[in-house]
């Protein structure tokens, strides 16, 4: 199975990236997805199901720990991982 995660982590400064903001970009980026965007008011990441769900799990624990107060996601279903 393939998903793919949207999520932002607050609270939003425009002026300079939070270090959660910064934190999220490494974890989603490091981790071994297909697809990453990240942009200034939301993100999203995909890949195979057990990569996608490793990432979210990293993202939320060094996210908080970082510094976050909010952190929205939503994970959806997009189809079948290549075999």
């Amino acid at each position: 199975m393939r998903l793919r995660v949207e999520f932002t982590t607050e609270p939003f400064d425009l002026d300079e990236a939070p270090a959660h903001a910064l934190v999220a970009r490494e974890v989603v980026e490091a981790a071994d997805l297909d697809a990453v965007d990240v942009g200034p008011f939301g993100n999203t990441a995909e890949g195979r199901a057990d990569a996608v769900l490793t990432a979210v799990d990293a993202l939320l624990r060094k996210s908080l720990e970082a510094g976050a107060t909010r952190i929205s996601l939503q994970v959806n279903v997009v189809g079948e991982a290549e075999r």
